[in-house]
């Protein structure tokens, strides 16, 4: 019965999920129609290849009308509704638990459709801020695997490599944990390198590519970190000399 009830809810949602997309999709397609649809009227009169090429044109351009109108419609909800995550563990059947998985489908909507086309440019930044991030000055973005925005917060002149992971939420032992991710300045996080939940790396400090930072973990200013799991290679030299 259980889990009959928890397939259900799980149809629910998504349904719901799938209702708010369409609505949100349509909205941001607005822009894009019109522009198609008028430069179809305007080019009504030519023939050839100037015709067919302002067509092309204004199908490309209807894209990008379409991108930034659901990235400005999204982050436009989230202000509205006041949808931001707080730290904790919630049971997954929780208010708590609702309120990540809707936060997350909204980001979803994003990442499925237009968000390669704005990886290191300020446009990445505009986007995780209406997420409720905190930024700090010229930080570089370069992947889209960046989860549970509201709980994340990155300083000034701080590069996130290719593919990189961050993510501020994991399941264990049937409960939600929500914790923050706190990044300094002038950080590097490498290629396709995992942050997980609870990890606090200090100014001028370096996470290697491909290491994994398990949750929870502390990595001092100016520290390098590198491996599966990451490991400081301050400490691993220290212990060497003992």
């Amino acid at each position: 019965m259980k889990s009959f009830l928890t397939t259900i809810g799980q149809v629910i949602f998504s349904l719901t999920m799938y209702i708010i997309g369409t609505i949100l999709f349509a909205l941001a397609l607005m822009p894009g129609v019109y522009l198609i649809l008028k430069a179809w009227s305007i080019t009504s009169a030519m023939h050839g290849f100037f015709k067919f090429f302002i067509f092309g044109i204004s199908l490309s351009a209807a894209y990008f009308l379409f991108g930034f109108s659901l990235i400005l419609l999204v982050g436009l909800v989230r202000i509205i509704f006041q949808l931001k995550l707080k730290e904790g563990d919630y049971p997954i059947f929780s208010l708590g638990a609702l309120n990540w998985a809707f936060c997350g489908g909204m980001q979803l909507f994003i990442s499925f459709t237009f968000i390669d086309f704005i990886l290191l440019t300020p446009f990445a930044n505009l986007l995780l801020r209406l997420l409720g991030a905190k930024l700090g000055l010229n930080v570089q973005i370069n992947s889209k695997s960046i989860a549970d925005a509201s709980l994340l917060e990155i300083g000034d002149n701080t590069v996130i490599g290719g593919n990189a992971t961050i993510i501020c939420h994991i399941f264990e032992r049937g409960k939600l944990k929500l914790r923050k991710v706190k990044i300094g300045k002038n950080v590097t996080v490498g290629l396709n390198s995992v942050i997980m939940p609870g990890c606090e790396i200090g100014d001028n400090a370096i996470i290697g590519a491909s290491a994994v930072l398990l949750k929870d973990t502390k990595v001092e200013a100016r520290d390098v970190y590198f491996g599966v799991p990451a490991e400081s290679i301050r400490k691993r030299k220290d212990a060497e000399k003992q």
